[in-house]
């Protein structure tokens, strides 16, 4: 399918990782010419097709971007790149604020030298701490409670003043929790020790885990355990194709939207999909609550609904753990022939 109208050339950074190389589908599933350039730390050469430029390397390294900027002619930054465990943010701060923050000020500092006139930026919700709020809107305070929250968050800041200042526009697009895997089975989560609930369910559905362990049952939710709003990873790169396009409609105009369903459902409530699809039950193992988890993090997701003609296609956890299942599967077949 291309609808783009008119066709963007696009650089993803870490686009071998998981959202990234949905992204990158996505936007070629729109016309949209796409680069990537990703160190493969954490992402995986095979995630990117093999038809789509690719550079290895850093995003820290101004003189290889200038050079793709010149040589892909980009338009627009579409960048993913950072590291995203919450736990490992505490125990390794400056890692995160050198990962996430200070090679991002690289990144956009490129982009305004190449005169890139757009920017989407893969944030969080994270970025909200723990909102007293049901649903978390926008306009909820921003005060993050750990370095990846502070990490992304200081991005939005730069990105903000940066648009101010120079001719770029921005949108920073706040992640609630990504799950799933691509239909078409072109990609999906591949991360060896994934922390993400629906990822490590599967795992242990398919015996690579013994067990799912449970981090508290005693929060103000209906079952005591925590409840977060899950969205499908195809409909979120579909977001970001739209958030280009918008960008490039109004190029005065920068934004700040939640990506959620705003729905949420509790890690029992995803434990028990898990068990519906594969028709088995996975062993829970009941933890205490860790440092720093809200109870419930929904996201009100008014604004991207009246703003974007976004109209998700897989709003259903069920789907979502299947098709997470069916990435897994393919991912054991495919380690199990290397």
């Amino acid at each position: 399918m291309n609808d783009a109208k008119h066709p963007v050339p696009v650089l993803v950074t870490g686009g071998a990782g998981y959202i990234g190389s949905h992204a990158v589908l996505a936007l070629r599933d729109a016309g949209h010419p796409v680069a990537v350039i990703d160190n493969l730390s954490t992402g995986f050469r095979f995630a990117v097709p093999d038809d789509v430029p690719f550079y290895e390397g850093d995003i820290a390294d101004e003189a290889l971007l200038a050079r793709i900027f010149a040589e892909q002619g980009t338009r627009a930054v579409m960048h993913f790149a950072g590291s995203i465990v919450v736990p490992e943010s505490v125990e390794k701060p400056l890692d995160y604020y050198l990962n996430n923050t200070v090679k991002s000020r690289a990144l956009i500092a490129a982009a305004v030298a190449a005169g890139v006139p757009h920017f989407i930026f893969s944030s969080t919700a994270a970025t909200y701490g723990m909102p007293d709020a049901e649903r978390v809107s926008e306009d909820t305070p921003q005060q993050p409670i750990n370095p990846y929250g502070w990490s992304k968050l200081m991005t939005e800041r730069m990105l903000a003043d940066t648009a101010a200042a120079h001719t770029l526009n921005y949108c920073a697009l706040r992640y609630f929790n990504v799950a799933g895997a691509d239909p078409h089975g072109r990609s999906g989560q591949s991360t060896a020790g994934a922390t993400h609930l629906i990822k490590v369910a599967v795992e242990a559905a398919l015996g690579k885990r013994a067990h799912v362990a449970v981090y508290g049952t005693d929060y103000k939710t209906p079952d005591g355990t925590g409840v977060r709003d899950y969205i499908h990873v195809s409909d979120l790169a579909a977001a970001h194709v739209l958030a280009l396009q918008a960008l490039v409609a109004e190029p005065g105009r920068s934004l700040q939207m939640n990506c959620g369903y705003g729905r949420g459902f509790s890690v029992m409530e995803v434990l028990d999909a898990v068990d519906r699809v594969t028709n088995m039950a996975i062993d829970r193992r009941i933890e205490g609550r860790r440092a720093g988890d809200p109870g419930a993090l929904v996201s009100d997701n008014a604004r991207i609904m009246a703003t974007l003609p976004w109209e998700p296609k897989y709003a259903d956890l069920d789907t979502i753990v299947a098709h997470a299942l069916a990435w897994e599967r393919k991912l054991s077949e495919f380690r199990n022939q290397e």
